[in-house]
C-alpha cells in the first residue's frame, strides 16, 4: 500500500511538472512579432535587438551559409529599396511556439508579404515561412523561406531597359 501511495504521488508530481509543447501565447511569438514590426518599419536597431549576439540567420539560405544580424539587415534593406510600399498582411499571420523532444523552443511564422515595386507599381505577394529558435528570450537561429522570383525577374527586365535606354543615349 505504501509503495502504491508513493507511485501516485510521483505520477501526480510528474503530471504537475509537464511542460507545455506547443501554444499560440508566448513571450517568445511577441518578440517574433516585435521583429516582424521593426522589418516593416525599418527599425533596425530594434529589430537587431531581438537577436542574440551570436545569432545565425538562414534566410533562403542552407545551415552552410549563415549570416550574422547586421549582414541580414543590410540585405533586407537592399532587398525592400526598390519598393514604394511594403508590409506583411496582419490580419492573416500564423504563430506557434513549439518545444522539440530535444527541449528547444521555436516560433513559426507563417504570413503573407505584400509590396509594390517603386518603378513600376506593380504589387507583389509573397508567402512567407520563417522559423526562429530562442535561447533564454532571445533568438539564437533563423530560417526563413519564400519565393521572391518574381520580383527579382521583374527587376532583371528594368535593369535590362535601363542599359539599353543608356546605350542609345550614348553618342558613338
Amino acid at each position: 500500500m505504501k509503495n502504491l501511495i508513493i507511485a501516485m504521488l510521483f505520477l501526480l508530481t510528474m503530471a504537475c511538472t509537464t511542460q507545455t509543447r506547443y501554444t499560440q501565447q508566448s513571450a517568445e511569438i511577441e518578440t517574433v512579432k516585435s521583429a516582424i514590426t521593426n522589418y516593416v518599419n525599418g527599425d533596425w536597431d530594434n529589430y537587431a535587438s531581438n537577436y542574440a549576439e551570436n545569432a545565425a540567420i538562414f534566410f533562403n539560405a542552407t545551415e552552410e551559409n549563415p549570416a550574422t544580424v547586421a549582414e541580414t539587415i543590410a540585405s533586407q534593406k537592399l532587398s525592400v529599396e526598390p519598393f514604394s510600399t511594403y508590409t506583411f498582411d496582419r490580419e492573416n499571420d500564423e504563430y506557434e511556439m513549439v518545444v522539440t523532444d530535444e527541449g528547444e523552443t521555436w516560433v513559426n511564422f507563417w504570413g503573407t508579404w505584400k509590396g509594390t515595386l517603386a518603378a513600376t507599381g506593380e504589387d507583389f505577394v509573397i508567402p512567407v515561412h520563417l522559423t526562429y529558435q530562442f535561447v533564454d528570450g532571445k533568438i539564437v537561429k533563423a530560417h526563413g523561406y519564400w519565393n521572391n522570383t518574381a520580383v527579382q525577374m521583374t527587376l532583371m527586365e528594368l535593369q535590362k531597359e535601363a542599359e539599353e535606354m543608356a546605350a542609345m543615349e550614348t553618342p558613338e
